[in-house]
């Protein structure tokens, strides 16, 4: 009886898992969707502490669960309502290496308890049929290696993006990557074929070499690459969960694993379409690393700035204003005074949008986030395929502390490490605004031509400032 509940509340929960992914797919359902989707992990989790029964035998260790639940609780909580905006990017990798180091524990725990089966258990093992056995090592095995990597990645671009570690990256980084694999690979191959007298010594070489893989698989990563690692590894998480589920013939965990795992695969080709990179070199570790060729420091000509009064009185007076937000706008915590100069100016008469490209900021949908929190119309936000055919017919871009985006080099320049990336054709507009705090490059670390050209102006200072100053001089125009 009580299986048959559990069983009834583990469909529930990844029926509400399903509903709530739905409903993250707009901003106006996201709130009630993760609301949702929480409600169903929370029920799955106390079904299985009450409920669970095996052998005619419970859970128990309530205490030890309970005070691993109140610890974690207390933590996520004070971290969620305290982490700033522009933080968000290395605590979901923060968050997302937990995942993928629980995973990881899982196939260690069980690993071990398969090689230490005493009594009627080991029996049960030396009878079970050897595709059966290789069956469940093969779970254990793939929990453990890509729960290991999706760990040490995740920390290493928690560091990144922080900026506690730099990129690091040597000659012959991606034949050392792609041996480090096979390696690993081939010693899961012959543990789960031979099952070696020394099984538990060979397990615990294959999660420490899976642990460096993970090392060297994001460290020569660029920054500017950042937002498809995190998509990549939070994928990788997710299946690393659902081999647990598997272990455990557990359908919620199951579910869970495979909604993670699917949503990140997908969200990373699609990351690797907006910045025109190969999703074979994304797994080895192959692009972005080498931005110290780019010419960073070079400066390629003169650039003319423009007044906070001249630069109010031309938006006030177009008929259309695309604003492309940027880092420097959510590292200087400017997205509510941007919608207040946006409603400023869509009450002069003048048409507002915003130009969202997919990988601006530190994460997927880092603006989309940022500008949702300050209550920008979701209709406002423009991808990059609808802002560029609005550009030609665009009086005034104003470009917040966006950079790599809007690189014409990435369409000009054969020799830039992001040439073939789809950019944002801000030069396209009429005008182009340009708020930065210097000249210095962006997190590609190359400089942007964009600057230079003539219908470009620069208005430097802090994002936040700067707005606050031009809502006061659009008021006057």
């Amino acid at each position: 009886m009580e299986y048959n509940i559990l069983s009834f509340i583990y469909l529930l929960a990844s029926v509400t898992f399903i509903i709530g992914l739905k409903m993250l797919s707009h901003p106006t359902t996201a709130r009630k969707g993760n609301a949702v989707a929480a409600a169903g992990m929370t029920l799955a989790i106390f079904g299985t502490i009450f409920l669970y029964n095996e052998e005619g035998a419970s859970l128990g260790n309530y205490g030890w669960i309970f005070a691993g639940l109140a610890i974690g609780a207390v933590v996520g909580t004070l971290a969620a309502r305290r982490v700033k905006m522009t933080a968000m990017p290395e605590m979901v990798s923060l968050f997302n290496g937990m995942g993928g180091a629980c995973a990881a524990l899982i196939s260690i725990v069980e690993f071990d308890h398969l090689m230490h089966l005493p009594g009627l258990s080991g029996l049960l093992l030396v009878l079970m049929s050897a595709s059966a056995l290789q069956g469940l090592l093969l779970i254990i095995l793939l929990g453990l290696i890509i729960g290991s990597v999706s760990f040490a990645g995740s920390m290493v671009a928690w560091g990144k993006l922080n900026g506690s570690l730099r990129d690091f990256s040597f000659r012959g980084q991606q034949a050392f990557n792609i041996a480090l694999l096979l390696l690993i690979l081939g010693l899961a191959t012959y543990l789960i074929v031979a099952m070696p007298a020394n099984a538990l010594l060979l397990f615990y070489v294959i999660f420490a070499l899976s642990l460096l893989y993970g090392l060297f698989f994001v460290f020569p990563i660029g920054g500017a690459d950042m937002p498809v690692v995190i998509s990549l590894l939070n994928s990788f998480t997710g299946v690393a969960a659902a081999c647990g589920g598997f272990l455990y013939d557990n359908k919620v965990m199951l579910t869970g694993g495979i909604l993670v795992g699917a949503a990140g695969t997908l969200l990373t080709i699609l990351m690797c379409k907006a910045m025109n990179r190969s999703l074979t070199n994304v797994l080895i570790g192959a692009f972005g690393g080498n931005t110290a060729t780019a010419a960073a420091g070079q400066s390629q000509g003169s650039y003319k700035e423009i007044s906070l009064s001249d630069a109010a009185v031309v938006m006030s007076y177009a008929n259309k204003v695309m604003i492309v937000p940027g880092y420097g706008l959510a590292v200087a915590q400017a997205q509510h005074a941007c919608h207040e100069l946006e409603k400023l100016l869509t009450a002069k008469g003048v048409e507002v949008g915003y130009a969202i490209h997919p990988v601006a900021g530190r994460m997927p949908g880092h603006m989309n986030v940022l500008l949702a929190e300050a209550d920008v119309s979701y209709e406002k936000l423009l991808e990059m395929e609808q802002a560029n055919e609005e550009f030609p017919t665009t009086d005034v871009v104003l470009i917040l502390g966006a950079n790599d985006v809007v690189n014409p080099a990435a369409k000009t320049d054969p020799g830039s490490p992001i040439y073939g990336m789809p950019i944002l054709d801000v030069e396209l507009a009429k005008h182009v605004i340009v708020n930065k705090r210097s000249m210095k490059p962006g997190y590609a670390g190359i400089e942007n031509d964009l600057f230079f050209r003539p219908k470009t102006s620069m208005l430097f200072g802090d994002a936040k400032k700067v707005l606050q100053d031009l809502i006061t001089e659009v008021k006057n125009s």
